[in-house]
């Protein structure tokens, strides 16, 4: 589902006036690649990876010039696919750091999979930009891991109690926002009416997507400025 939320975000936030006006796309949704925390964490021999590769190779076949992953967690990988196609692929870790880098804020939270974050994935590219990062502690990562594998993904409502428990014990610990760092997270943003201190990585995702296709992007919030064409 979040997906199809991505290509919804570039079809509703790109400023066009007709069809010709909008990106052209071609999609790929790999639902039999292996799980990408599974991996990460050590419970499953099966590397996402060749499958990655495979299909970027298909959507560079039938012309794609760039590549968008709307899975933080396959960011695992950016480097040994970035390495492996001929085409550029944009990193929604970068994205959404340096956007909130740009915003002046100087610590933020991550709620995303277990594999994001034992990955250290997030927390490095902080490091990058100067940013600090934390992460909830084992319960708050565990009840996170629930809502995304146990309700998001299998359509259920998910426990927003739970889930507003982990984000304030981040904010308590001093974070000034709060990035959505799992794309099906996003979901949450969309669904539950969530707003700031929340930062949803899939907007960063799209607002960069439509930039580097030399469209203007409009009608995202504050976080992100409208561009002149």
């Amino acid at each position: 589902m979040s997906s199809v939320y991505f290509y919804e975000m570039l079809t509703r936030h790109t400023d066009a006036r007709c069809d010709q006006d909008h990106i052209d796309l071609v999609l790929s949704s790999g639902a039999t690649t292996p799980d990408r925390t599974a991996f990460i964490l050590g419970q499953s021999p099966d590397s996402p990876l060749p499958r990655m590769v495979a299909d970027a190779e298909s959507l560079i076949a039938a012309g794609a010039e760039l590549i968008a992953i709307p899975c933080n967690t396959a960011h695992y990988f950016y480097d040994a696919l970035a390495e492996s196609i001929t085409v550029p692929v944009i990193n929604i870790l970068y994205e959404t750091v340096t956007t909130l880098a740009d915003l002046g804020v100087r610590k933020i939270g991550v709620l995303a999979t277990a594999g994001t974050v034992a990955s250290g994935a997030y927390q490095h590219m902080c490091r990058r930009v100067g940013l600090d990062c934390a992460v909830p502690d084992i319960d708050g990562q565990a009840a996170i891991q629930r809502i995304i594998y146990d309700d998001i993904k299998q359509g259920k409502r998910p426990d927003m109690a739970a889930f507003a428990d982990v984000a304030a014990r981040l904010l308590d610990a001093g974070c000034e926002r709060l990035v959505l760092g799992c794309t099906e997270l996003s979901l949450l943003k969309r669904d539950e009416g969530l707003s700031a201190p929340y930062f949803d990585s899939l907007e960063a995702l799209a607002y960069r997507s439509i930039l580097a296709c030399g469209k203007r992007p409009v009608g995202f919030d504050d976080d992100f400025p409208e561009v002149n064409a």
